[in-house]
């Protein structure tokens, strides 16, 4: 009995084929809208991924904002007045390339501060490293010295 079932779910699994994933399907059925919503789709952010965008995400709020998309694109809008749209509505997170301003320039600087500042420490460290006097090392006249006192100990037993 194990095995029908287990033969069934199987069969189930092969027939609905491959888990959704990668692009979104279409859902229109004029191909140059869903091109324009794809392309739009490409430049917004998921906000529940926030790695991908909304056209590669089959999140709700991904599929919801794509539908948003081509809501105002058949209602005629341009890409420009839908960007601005999402802008302002979810802040320059949701742009999945931000632009470059005020706002947004740590996220485009920071990393490049942060490795610069690295760099600095370590080369730092590494100056005042070699510069300190070798505590570790014993000089060649510390170890003559030394062996000399051992002589005359064993000599003077």
């Amino acid at each position: 009995m194990h095995k029908i079932i287990l033969l069934l779910v199987l069969i189930a699994g092969w027939s609905a084929g491959p888990v959704a994933g990668g692009q979104a399907k279409p859902v229109s059925e004029d191909p140059v809208l869903e091109q324009r919503v794809m392309h739009l789709a490409n430049e917004l952010r998921c906000l529940v991924c926030q790695n991908q965008t909304i056209a590669d995400s089959q999140a709700d709020l991904a599929v919801d904002l794509r539908n948003q998309v081509r809501e105002q694109l058949k209602q005629g809008k341009s890409e420009e007045e839908i960007l601005a749209y999402m802008v302002e509505r979810y802040g320059d997170f949701v742009r999945y390339r931000p632009p470059v301003k005020m706002q947004t320039l740590v996220l485009w600087v920071g990393p490049f501060l942060l490795l610069a500042g690295g760099m600095f420490v370590l080369l730092r460290f590494m100056r005042r490293r070699r510069q300190l006097p070798e505590s570790d090392a014993v000089s060649q006249k510390r170890l003559d010295e030394a062996a000399q006192i051992l002589r005359s100990k064993k000599d003077g037993r």
